[in-house]
């Protein structure tokens, strides 16, 4: 029966020890064991106070990302819409000074045939006047080779000019 049954000697010995043991750990291994639980208490509790920090900090960085974004892509639009303004506005001054230009280059054609022309026919009415006079001259040679006919053309001129001043 001594296994199952302890001895009185052996339980107060081991009672004794046990007490001991516990003083001990309650003197000094527990406030050392909960001082560790607490300081890793505060220190996850810390960690997630970081961490929640952190995830503010980086949805306001976010935000604040997807307004600079935002902020560019207007920026953007509206250095697009002014440079296809100041395109648009080159095109049509570029236009506008073709067609001046064409219009001057029109008029200036226009002037140098209409000078082209007039010279031309001036020219054309000194050679038919050379030729004429030169015709009449070999006209007149012809029907005037004697004195006879001479006389009759003066006679028949100067009737002409009595007549026309009548």
């Amino acid at each position: 029966m001594d296994l199952l049954i302890p001895s009185t000697g052996l339980l107060f010995w081991m009672t004794v020890t046990f007490l001991v043991v516990f003083f001990l750990l309650w003197k000094f291994g527990f406030p050392v064991i909960t001082g560790m639980v607490k300081e890793r208490q505060a220190f996850i509790d810390d960690s997630l106070r970081k961490a929640h920090e952190a995830n503010e900090r980086l949805a306001n960085i976010q935000k604040e990302g997807e307004s600079i974004l935002q902020e560019a892509r207007e920026k953007q639009a509206q250095i697009l819409k002014e440079a296809a303004d100041t395109r648009d506005a080159i095109v049509e001054k570029a236009q506008e000074k073709a067609r001046s230009e064409g219009a001057r280059l029109l008029e200036d054609a226009r002037v140098a045939i209409e000078q082209e022309k007039k010279a031309a026919i001036a020219d054309i009415r000194r050679q038919v006047a050379t030729l004429s006079v030169e015709i009449a001259e070999k006209v007149l040679r012809q029907n005037l080779r004697d004195d006879k006919s001479q006389m009759d053309l003066i006679d028949r001129m100067l009737d002409e000019v009595s007549a026309n001043n009548k």
